[in-house]
């Protein structure tokens, strides 16, 4: 799928340009006419703080050490190939570097030839030796992060390409969209059409993977949440959340908490496109849903409540509905502990939403008699002897003797909603319940 040089012909690449630049070199010493500067290379060699940088795939780490260099690719002046087998590939970080490399690895007698070799060239004979190292030097260059996403859009935009291939351009679309100014040039490069398209996809693993990568794109990043808000994506990623595929509803989720997070008119397309009920129905479910997914709802429920909107209209949508906040609380029945502390962080955060929530939650709930209950879970776990998450349960705990302190608490409005015969609702919230 891409045209890329092997190893072993990099390698043989490498050592032809090693060689032509000692030429090179050898005429800018002798003062022949045309050569006077390496700067005559032009554009091909990048400017650094440090010199001229020679771009290569590999980072420093990834160097072998200076002995397998020499013993699988040496005498580079005047050998034709590399050696074959080879799994050796230096990397030079200036073109000073990689000279310095030859130096010390060529044979002096084989430098010396070379050197009287330079002086009966012909002025032609150079040229077409700068000519080389010009194009030696294309070969091998480092495609920029925007020469890579246009070709992986190139592939999404190919009707004909494989799966497999669509997947591989997908999944490189899926790192390369990481840092945010990649993911602004996304929809410019007409990434953006293309990637949603593969929603559309029969194959699972294919709709599975764009929605990883719109979610990756769109995290904090409110020129891609609105980009995606209008083309209409957020009603589609919801219906996958529903998918009889557990990584494709997982993946869908997380996509749809990534466009709407801090953006309150994806908040707004959340609930007009029935979000609550989308999500009270994962977590109530008792039908093998897959328990990240129920994970990432508790996750949702509580960012929502701690990014509550102050629209009247959106905040009503979301406190009034006493199913979803039931599905919560019972979470903390959960027999997972992972999903236990999702249920309490978010029963943490839906306490401060409003008067209404707590006295929903603590009157229809039963908040507090859970979080008794939990407590006795935890007391029971702590005494067997050699607990091996002892740390962990305490942490647990610990959160949740916070969600219980606070639900412990009766505020103003609820000291009226005991005292009222109509439930002491204030002006406000009577008409919050119309």
């Amino acid at each position: 799928m891409r045209n890329r040089l092997g190893m072993v012909e990099k390698l043989e690449a490498r050592a032809k340009l090693v060689s032509i630049l000692l030429v090179y070199v050898l005429c800018a010493s002798n003062g022949v006419s045309g050569f006077s500067k390496l700067s005559d290379l032009g554009s091909s060699i990048n400017m650094t703080s440090a010199g001229y940088a020679w771009v290569t795939a590999m980072d420093g780490d990834d160097l072998h050490s200076e002995g397998n260099v020499e013993n699988d690719v040496y005498s580079v002046i005047g050998e034709e190939k590399v050696e074959r087998d080879t799994e050796v590939e230096p990397a030079f970080t200036s073109i000073d570097s990689m000279l310095q490399w030859a130096i010390g690895h060529a044979d002096p007698e084989k430098l010396k030839g070379s050197a009287q070799e330079v002086q009966r060239m012909t002025p032609q004979e150079l040229e077409k030796r700068r000519a080389e190292i010009k194009e030696l030097m294309e070969k091998l260059r480092v495609p920029s992060d925007a020469d890579l996403m246009k070709i992986a859009i190139a592939d999404l935009h190919n009707v004909t390409l494989p799966t497999e291939d669509r997947k591989r351009a997908l999944e490189e679309l899926l790192i390369l969209v990481e840092p945010i100014d990649n993911a602004n040039d996304l929809n410019k490069l007409g990434g953006l059409v293309a990637v949603i398209g593969e929603l559309d996809r029969e194959e699972a693993e294919l709709r599975t993977a764009a929605a990883s990568v719109l979610g990756k794109a769109s995290q904090n990043n409110p020129i891609v949440q609105a980009q995606l808000l209008r083309q209409g994506v957020l009603p589609k990623l919801m219906k996958m959340v529903q998918s009889v595929y557990a990584e494709e509803a997982v993946k869908a989720l997380y996509a749809v908490s990534a466009i709407i997070r801090n953006f309150p008119m994806g908040h707004e397309a959340f609930y007009l496109n029935g979000g609550v009920s989308l999500l009270k129905e994962v977590l109530s479910s008792d039908d093998g849903v897959d328990m990240r997914l129920q994970k990432k709802a508790l996750f949702l429920v509580g960012d929502l409540a701690e990014q509550r909107i102050e629209t009247l209209g959106q905040l009503d949508a979301f406190k009034l509905d006493e199913g979803l906040l039931k599905s919560v609380a019972m979470q903390t029945e959960s027999d997972d502990m992972d999903t236990q502390e999702k249920a309490l962080y978010a029963l943490k955060s839906l306490h401060g939403v409003h008067s209404s929530v707590r006295h929903t939650l603590r009157k229809v709930c039963k908040v507090e008699l859970l979080l008794e209950r939990l407590k006795s879970y935890y007391e029971k776990l702590m005494s067997e002897p050699d607990q091996e998450q002892a740390e962990f349960i305490k942490d647990l705990e610990e959160l949740r003797r916070e969600v219980a302190e606070l639900f412990g608490r009766k505020d103003d409005s609820e000291t009226r909603k005991d005292e009222s015969g109509t439930g002491g609702r204030s002006k406000v919230e009577e008409i919050l319940y119309l």
